[in-house]
């Protein structure tokens, strides 16, 4: 067999936006903007979901989770890119970039999950109404959170192995952000079919096995709804579903294109478009999305300030 030294990489660069050298600064301001708004509007529903009792409820308790996620997910991602938009010297070392990618990769798996779990709350809730409690009872709840932990960490574990065990020579440049499994695939220097393989199939487990649910959820639900309820409690059983909708429909869909795609398509500007939707964008929307719009939420709040 023919022997090769492969030259060991010990730290990635990080090109971000360097391309848009010029605006960098006001790229700075803007996404420092946005990360603090993030922040601040998902602290404030798990913040609102532990003092407020009316809102202890399944949905909620879902909401919260996924809140505390979204926080996590942004912290691990943004302050680097923050840090790299200033720098002339936007590295990260070669474990930095693992863990990076490891804690990425256990927080999206999690949420997709997640999701499946408030839409099948969403089904149980307007199918089951009279069985609702018990279904979604307090052990439950805690159950489903902590399987879609345990999915998120086992996705986590394997594919930070796989990608970081790969050789990489030559180019250490990351054309992204952050460290991603498709732009670290494409600096790998042998044959990465296995892992674009096993990108797929996890990629079909983590997004479109949840998504699957999902439909299976709402087809249930809109059948539910046109069949036993009257014009007013469609509106009221809609009004508590499109939120979800909305969110499920973004994250599902860039997630797909980003990783349900052979390594010959990997698109530069579109690669790092969709980066910033799934990473930065959707995680500042939901809040607004899933609760500022909700009258329960907004009462909630009003109590508090009113209490604090």
């Amino acid at each position: 067999m023919e022997s090769r030294n492969y030259t060991r990489i010990h730290e990635f660069i990080l090109v971000g936006f360097s391309d848009v050298l010029p605006v960098e600064y006001f790229l700075f301001a803007v996404f420092f903007c946005i990360f603090n708004i993030s922040l601040i509007s998902h602290m404030f529903i798990v913040f609102l979901y532990r003092f407020s009792p009316n809102l202890h409820t399944p949905m909620y308790f879902f909401l919260a989770n996924y809140s505390l996620i979204e926080i996590c997910y942004m912290s691990n991602i943004v302050p680097k890119m923050l840090i790299n938009l200033l720098s002339q010297h936007k590295t990260i070392t070669f474990y930095g970039c693992a863990m990076q990618m490891f804690f990425f990769l256990v927080l999206a798996s999690t949420e997709c999950y997640i999701l499946a779990a408030m839409a099948y709350d969403r089904y149980n809730a307007i199918c089951h109404p009279l069985l609702y409690n018990n279904i979604m009872r307090r052990v439950v709840r805690i159950m489903l959170v902590i399987g879609c932990w345990l999915i998120g960490l086992t996705v986590g574990i394997l594919q930070t192995i796989l990608i970081f065990s790969l050789p990489f020579c030559g180019s250490n440049i990351i054309n992204n952000f952050y460290c991603d499994i498709p732009p670290l695939i494409s600096l790998a220097c042998n044959n990465t079919q296995f892992n674009e393989i096993i990108m797929l199939i996890l990629t079909f487990i983590i997004i479109q096995g949840p998504f699957i649910v999902t439909v299976i959820s709402y087809s249930n639900i809109i059948w539910t709804i046109f069949k036993h309820h009257s014009a007013g409690n469609r509106k009221k059983a809609f009004s508590t579903c499109t939120s979800h909708l909305i969110v499920v429909s973004i994250s599902y869909g860039s997630s797909s294109i980003m990783y349900m795609r052979p390594k010959s398509s990997y698109g530069m500007g579109e690669e790092k478009f969709l980066s910033l939707m799934y990473a930065i964008i959707t995680p500042t929307m939901n809040p607004f999305i899933y609760c500022f719009r909700n009258n329960d939420v907004k009462m909630a709040a009003k109590k508090l300030v009113q209490y604090v």
